[in-house]
């Protein structure tokens, strides 16, 4: 067996064909993309690669090269992420892949670790991902950030006694009302991302073409909420539904049961971690809760630089022991004061001491999980009043990622 010191690792070019067709064929033999789907969605062979170059012009793609031939790659999307409110520069991580002939040798943790060291380079503090394998990934650091909710309802059961003042016009994909939209609730949403252009066009890369978007208005026109979904063997399927306020909820719904001459069910998606059930007039419906992003912080230091913080928790000064196996810049203490919603590192002494791994402090700090709930699942080692004034400082709520990039 080689090892992966005999491999040549480098970036690949957007205008090099070669790397174009390679990238491409690894994709396809890797997550095994047959004809006969790329046929049933409209694709052909061509189109898949002309897709496939933004990816390389917008993204950084490591590769890595037995020789001439590609044999793994590890892809970065520069995006932003609203963090409690702050923009922060993040990359998420897509199209990790490797023959497998060659699993087994390292090279997947050298092209992460190169990859995650160039985004600390770019200022880019934390990184995310949708998981093909949640162990693997825990082993090097990742942990659960976010949920995608399930959800089947009967025609029956759609809620009837909804009702809201505006209205719902459906619109093109590329509506700019639609589009503004997003932006608004990723501006004023823990969690969300802003999506670019490359963001939208893989946002649609799948889709049939009678998938729909409509929008809700209020009554001075002001778009509100809006789904995406298709009808499609008597069923509608959201991918979608954001809304910026309830009237915006109730509208969408109202349009829901608008159609329930035309349908016999309703599965859909929901990605505020919280079950739609309660709210129904007929809550025995069936949701399915399961981890669905990945998140890691890079850069703890540049990461805290712009965390914001509860300014009700009062000051804190304590000391955070993280073990970072794989970024060796993270595996240390840093001392910290929270105050006045800031964070920042300090060299006042510590009030309390507490040690976690890099995965556990991403956790707690995108909102996923409390340190008191990280403290009794043993994810966090120190004294029950030191987790305690931790989570009086820090903000709680577990983030709304949509994106599969």
């Amino acid at each position: 067996m080689n090892s992966v010191e005999n491999y040549a690792i480098r970036y690949l070019e957007p205008k090099d064909v070669k790397d174009l067709d390679q990238y491409n064929a690894l994709l396809r033999y890797t997550f095994q993309v047959t004809e006969d789907e790329l046929t049933a969605t409209g694709w052909k062979d061509e189109e898949i690669k002309q897709s496939k170059f933004p990816v390389l012009e917008r993204a950084d793609v490591l590769g890595c090269f037995d020789g001439d031939t590609l044999i793994s790659q590890f892809a970065v999307y520069p995006l932003k992420m609203n963090i409690y409110g702050e923009v922060f520069p993040v990359g998420f991580v897509t199209s990790v892949c490797t023959y497998p002939e060659y699993t087994g040798q390292g090279i997947m943790k050298k092209l992460m670790y190169q990859s995650l060291e160039h985004m600390k380079q770019q200022g880019r503090p934390f990184a995310l991902l949708y998981p093909y394998s949640i162990p693997l990934y825990h082993h090097l650091g990742w942990e659960i950030i976010s949920n995608k909710i399930s959800f089947n309802i009967k025609d029956r059961q759609i809620p009837t006694k909804v009702k809201a003042p505006g209205y719902v016009r459906r619109v093109d994909w590329d509506n700019t009302d639609f589009h503004e939209l997003h932006s608004h609730f990723a501006s004023i949403t823990h969690g969300c991302l802003f999506r670019n252009a490359l963001a939208w066009e893989e946002y649609w890369r799948w889709d049939e073409d009678d998938t729909n978007v409509a929008v809700y208005y209020n009554t001075k026109d002001k778009p509100c909420g809006f789904m995406v979904y298709l009808i499609k063997n008597d069923i509608m399927h959201i991918k979608e539904m954001i809304y910026l306020n309830r009237e915006a909820k109730k509208g969408l719904w109202e349009y829901i049961h608008a159609h329930d001459s035309m349908i016999d069910a309703v599965h859909g998606y929901t990605y505020f971690s919280e079950p739609i059930a309660f709210e129904m007039d007929d809550g025995d419906i069936k949701e399915t809760i399961r981890p669905y992003a990945m998140g890691r912080i890079i850069d703890i230091e540049g990461f805290l630089q712009d965390y914001p913080c509860d300014p009700d928790g009062g000051t804190l000064y304590i000391e955070l022991e993280i073990e970072d196996h794989l970024l060796l810049w993270n595996n240390r203490s840093f001392r910290l004061c929270f105050s006045d919603g800031t964070c920042m590192l300090t060299d006042e002494p510590a009030e309390y001491k507490l040690k976690m791994e890099i995965g556990t402090l991403t956790t707690l700090l995108l909102g996923y999980k409390t340190a008191e709930r990280l403290y009794a699942l043993e994810r966090i080692e120190g004294k029950q009043e030191a987790v305690d004034r931790l989570d009086d400082v820090l903000f709680h709520k577990i983030p709304y990622i949509s994106d599969y990039i």
